[in-house]
This record gives C-alpha cells, structure tokens and sequence, in this order.
C-alpha cells in the first residue's frame, strides 16, 4: 500500500534520510515510504544482503537508497558511519530510529544478559545515533528526528519489563533532546505503536490475536503503513511547530 493512495505525501526531494533496522518489517516500510517521496534513503541494519529488498522497493517506486551494514550496539561501527555520512552526503536531514529488540520473560527470571541487551540495542543505540544526527543537523540548522517507542513504555507489559524500560526512557530522551534542539530547528519526536501486524503477531495464532483486538477500541491491528503514515509526517517540512511529542498509534487503546 502506498501512502500517497490514502492521500499523505510529503516533499521530501534531496534529503537525506536514515533509517535503522531498514531490513524487515516496520524499519523496511517506513524506508521505502520515504524513498517513494523523494528523500534518499540510507538503509540500516546489520547485514547488508538483508537489506537489499528494502533498496530493491524503493528503486522500484523511483526512489534512491543505499544499504549500510551497521551492528546499532557497535560504537565505533556507529563513528564511521556518520564520518562517511560527512563525507559523501555532507548532510542528514531525516533520521528514524527504528532498530530494536525483545527478550521477553518476568523480571524473577531476567538475565544480566537479556537486560543489558535490550538496553543497548534499544536505548543506547539511540543515544548514539541521536548524538551522530545532532552534530551535522545543528551545522545545517535542519533536522527531523524521530525516534521509534511503543505503547510499552507507556503502560508497561508483562514479561517486558526491560523492553519497557527502553521505550519509556526513549521517550524523556526524546523530550529533552527537543528542548535542547527546538532554536536549531531540529524537531525530536516519538511513535508510540501498539500491536501491529508482524510475523511476530501472526506467530501468535488467530485465538490470541483475537483476544488482543478485543483490547484495541479499533477492533483491528495496526499495519505498519499506520506507522509510517505518523513517520512521514514528522519527518516533513509541515511538522516544523511539531516537537517534544509523542504521537501514539494504537486504535485507541491507551487513550
């Protein structure tokens, strides 16, 4: 589905933007809907060949993209890719901070491993990316920041107790980068999604997803074209007064 069918586009011609964990799932559609208004997208996740559908459906629609392969935990992985930015875009427009991931179980049970994983992959891969953008965004005096929460880090849920952590804590990270880059004309905002389709909630069986839209005033799951719709639109030039806030996408479910 494109996002121009439903009447949302945006002018996003010579930009550059980037997105993390661009290979699959919600990463990939938010990359290829900026691709397909105008920015050139600069694809990240760990491995490259993964990354080539997501560059695949954005030439296809007649968009520009690059694959970078990029470990999000990897600190200096993370120095060369904004050096290499520099040097051959000389600026970063768009950057959506999408990589994230799981390791679900009841805190009695949780391991250093599995909390220190999530903190790096999800809040500290943020930290490190934000603080890349920030630095060639405010020579630029431009900037469109987005960083991707959940609904978890707004009401909690069970078993995720440090995936909770991480997107609760992106969101007053995103709070207070605003503030800081708001005179720059940088906006940092945050997409809070609910439950969304995925191969991980179609893993789930029909009898428990039907359990979840029961809690979702909407009676449906999300898509990640919902997502990217909100994406696209922070990411543009009509979202400047639009800072500081977390705009939440879940059919009503935590409202």
């Amino acid at each position: 589905m494109s996002l121009n069918s439903l009447g949302l586009s945006a002018d996003l011609s010579g930009q550059i933007a980037l997105v993390t964990g661009a290979s699959q799932g919600l990463g990939q559609t938010v990359a290829v809907r900026l691709g397909e208004n105008g920015a050139k997208v600069l694809c990240v996740a760990r491995n490259a060949d993964k990354l080539a559908e997501t560059v695949s459906q954005i030439q296809a629609a007649g968009g520009e993209a690059v694959a970078i392969a990029c470990d999000v935990t990897d600190r200096e992985s993370i120095e060369k890719l904004f050096e290499q930015i520099e040097t051959e875009y000389k600026r970063l427009d768009i950057i959506v901070n999408n990589a994230g991931i799981t390791r679900d179980t009841l805190l009695p049970r949780m391991t250093d491993m599995q909390w220190d994983e999530i903190i790096a992959a999800n809040l500290t891969s943020c930290f490190l990316f934000c603080r890349g953008a920030t630095r060639i965004m405010m020579g630029q005096r431009y900037g469109r920041i987005i960083n991707m929460s959940s609904v978890s880090g707004l009401i909690g849920n069970p078993g995720q107790t440090n995936y909770s952590a991480t997107k609760a804590g992106m969101i007053g990270f995103t709070r207070s980068l605003s503030r800081e880059m708001a005179k720059r004309k940088i906006t940092v905002n945050a997409v809070a999604p609910g439950f969304i389709e995925s191969d991980m909630t179609r893993a789930l069986g029909t009898a428990i997803t039907d359990e979840v839209k029961k809690r979702v005033p909407a009676n449906r799951l999300g898509t990640a074209d919902d997502v990217a719709a909100c994406v696209l639109f922070l990411a543009s030039k009509a979202a400047s007064y639009v800072t500081g806030q977390v705009l939440t996408v879940d059919g009503g479910m935590t409202g």
